[in-house]
């Protein structure tokens, strides 16, 4: 770069102006944002669901239009990047690194949708969808549109949504989309990790929906760039695989950090003194770090290869499902082995490594898993 280019333009007078303050990263955003989060857990934990000033929070810093392409106003950012961030979050809070991911995979939507209903859906910046599986779901034609019936189960993050995507798949695959309180909720939500997405079901009962708002391509690319070249349930399962090692890194940690106090009966030293301690903690530190590494080497080659080529092979898809499965099964390994060494502090609710356990066996529990 020539001296001149680095130099800001300079004002009446000579003197240059300074320059433009360039915006914060998503992954510095995250990181600011991962103090409110830690400090609203046990909030979050015990109402199940995200609360609003947080959510404030997270929408002002464009958590939720991550993945929204930028034709549309969104951020359309790097993949790899994307990662650091889930896991940041989730290092806070896996119920909120949950939802996070949720929310900004789901809005890749908005890259195959119409464009006149990705921008009804997604022009707003403060859009978030909640979405769920069908259960017994109907979509019946009428005049201008459907008839919607059934349930939806698992719509992690439905109660901060202000839209709802319920797909059927009965004569037809179709996405519809709902505004809010157009649907019932139930709280099926009684569970023994990851509380705090409120994963309520969702129902309705010959709701008609406009063909405007109904999708028949789903999984079709509108939009040309390699992040929707991705299939969206790859997304997710990176993504999850994240919000398993950001569960299992504050897990260690928190086991870390307790193993320089606790001290067995009738011993001096502290725990961390131990060889047999400081040997399983490395081996929990070291099935962490290879999933981490396996995940982020496997989406970095996929990522290079899709951005070159606009395509993505049937041995790339079967790479990233494998590697995203297994971070989230190795997440469990590590955080089991820092519940273990926990003793009787690991079965106290107020303990980290509690939670973390609670929530990386609920993860493995879910598809991805």
């Amino acid at each position: 770069m020539s001296s001149e280019a680095a130099v800001a333009p300079s004002c009446e007078g000579g003197t240059p102006r300074p320059p433009r303050p360039q915006a914060p990263s998503p992954l510095a955003r995250a990181r600011a944002l991962a103090p409110q989060i830690a400090a609203a857990a046990d909030d979050i934990d015990r109402e199940r669901e995200l609360p609003e000033a947080l959510v404030e929070a997270m929408v002002s810093a464009g958590m939720f239009r991550l993945l929204v392409p930028r034709a549309i106003g969104g951020e359309e950012m790097d993949w790899l990047e994307y990662l650091d961030v889930v896991r940041t979050i989730a290092e806070a809070d896996g119920s909120v690194g949950w939802c996070l991911n949720q929310g900004a995979v789901f809005a890749t939507t908005s890259a195959c949708c119409s464009e006149p209903l990705a921008r009804e859906v997604w022009g707003d910046p403060r859009t978030v969808v909640g979405n769920g599986p069908p259960k017994g779901c109907t979509s019946v034609p009428t005049d201008g549109g459907y008839l919607l019936s059934g349930r939806w189960m698992f719509s992690s993050g439905c109660r901060h949504a202000n839209w709802i995507a319920a797909l059927t798949v009965e004569d037809g695959v179709r996405l519809h989309m709902l505004p809010h309180d157009e649907v019932t909720f139930v709280d099926v939500w009684q569970v023994q990790g990851l509380r705090g997405t409120g994963s309520f079901a969702f129902e309705t009962d010959g709701l008609f929906v406009p063909e405007r708002r109904v999708m028949h391509n789903y999984g079709s690319q509108r939009e040309p760039g390699p992040l929707y070249v991705v299939p969206q349930h790859l997304l997710f399962a990176c993504g999850f695989g994240c919000v398993a090692l950001g569960v299992a890194r504050a897990g260690l940690d928190a086991t870390i950090a307790l193993a320089d106090d606790k001290r067995p009966r009738f011993v001096k030293r502290p725990i961390s003194e131990s060889e047999v301690v400081q040997h399983q903690i490395g081996k929990a530190e070291a099935t962490w770090r290879a999933a981490k590494a396996l995940l982020h080497e496997t989406v970095g080659n996929v990522w290079e290869s899709v951005r070159a080529t606009g395509e993505i092979t049937v041995e790339q898809r079967i790479h990233l499902r494998m590697a995203g499965t297994h971070a989230i099964r190795q997440s469990m390994e590590a955080v089991d082995i820092a519940y273990n060494l926990s003793g009787a502090d690991a079965i106290f609710a107020s303990k980290a490594i509690q939670r973390r356990f609670q929530d990386a066996h609920v993860i493995t529990q879910q598809v991805q898993g």
